[in-house]
């Protein structure tokens, strides 16, 4: 096994929840691998909002399952994309040397461990850093579209928070799959979202999704909290709304507006509907057919080296992130 001697790994390290400012650059054992795992040599990682909501704990009910009082994996980090170093005794996917990505917690990290099944080979045609930024949002995308969504040729779909992380990957999916896409996003990422391939852009300062003038086939609702008379304003008489995400959406649960609108989709035409969080290579290997054909780019903001992932962090927190951050991690 082609595996480094020491024992121990730069990382970006988080020992109590919080901002960006509780992040630090240390050394950390390096992850050892199961029967079903692969330690990955990351070469890049992506940042996306779930990591962010693991480094504040909010909403709290997320600590049930990451650590009540502090993270139980003190490494931060999700998205990766990287060289495979090592491999557990039943994995049977990969080898030693193949080019993966894929999810793999503590990604920001010089190594990282993840399972056999959340791993994908890495697009031909991308870099490690650009195949970094792929895996969590625009999986999100996809199953939102698709999964959920049930996105058909010729649908009207509007995605809200379309400049984002997921929006910026829903897009140009929607558009691969033939719908005619309208993107809702801030002036400043107007021509971003255009350039993806949007039909029609909605300024949010000045333009009201929901204002009557056009209803829609789906909605992602991804970014903000509209109402769940707004978001049913917006649709057909049998259109899909889409819960995908929502900022400032409660610090305990975080879902309440979305589990209303999923009890009250039992009584609609309409339907409200959940995305439930799911992290599978094979929708990896879907997203590679799509990006290998030219039909997906990612779209990448800013770069940042591992020992500046703080920034990176605080980027995201201020809302000025274009798409995509990635975090290289250079030896």
């Amino acid at each position: 096994m082609n595996t480094p001697p020491d024992s121990s790994m730069r990382a970006v390290l988080q020992d109590r929840y919080g901002t960006s400012e509780v992040l630090r650059i240390g050394r950390a054992p390096r992850p050892a691998v199961g029967d079903h795992d692969v330690l990955v040599e990351v070469r890049a990682a992506g940042l996306d909002r779930g990591t962010e909501h693991l480094l504040t704990g909010k909403p709290y009910a997320a600590r049930l399952a990451f650590g009540l009082r502090r993270p139980r994996n003190p490494v931060p980090g999700r998205d990766v994309a990287g060289t495979v170093v090592e491999v557990g005794a039943a994995v049977t996917r990969f080898a030693v040397g193949d080019e993966v990505y894929g999810v793999a917690p503590g990604s920001f990290a010089e190594y990282a461990v993840a399972s056999e099944s959340r791993l994908a080979r890495k697009p031909a045609n991308l870099s490690f850093t650009e195949a970094a930024v792929v895996p969590v949002s625009a999986a999100t995308a996809l199953r939102a579209l698709v999964d959920v969504g049930r996105v058909r040729a010729g649908q009207s779909v509007l995605v809200v928070g379309a400049s984002g992380g997921v929006g910026t990957y829903a897009v140009q999916l929607a558009k691969a799959f033939g719908a005619e896409v309208t993107g809702v996003c801030s002036t400043a990422k107007a021509d971003l979202v255009t350039s993806l391939g949007a039909d029609h852009v909605l300024d949010y300062s000045r333009d009201d999704f929901a204002d009557g003038s056009r209803r829609y086939d789906l909605v992602l609702d991804i970014a903000g909290n509209p109402s769940l008379t707004r978001l049913r304003r917006a649709l057909t008489p049998r259109g899909t709304a889409v819960f995908v995400g929502g900022e400032d959406a409660g610090a305990v649960l975080g879902m309440g507006r979305q589990m209303r609108g999923v009890l009250l989709s039992a009584v609609l035409r309409q339907r409200l509907a959940l995305l439930v969080t799911a992290e599978r290579g094979s929708d990896y290997e879907r997203l590679t057919e799509l990006i290998e054909a030219g039909r997906v780019v990612p779209s990448i903001d800013r770069t940042y080296p591992l020992e500046d992932a703080p920034l990176a962090l605080r980027h995201l927190e201020e809302g000025r992130v274009r798409g995509k951050v990635a975090i290289t991690v250079d030896r």
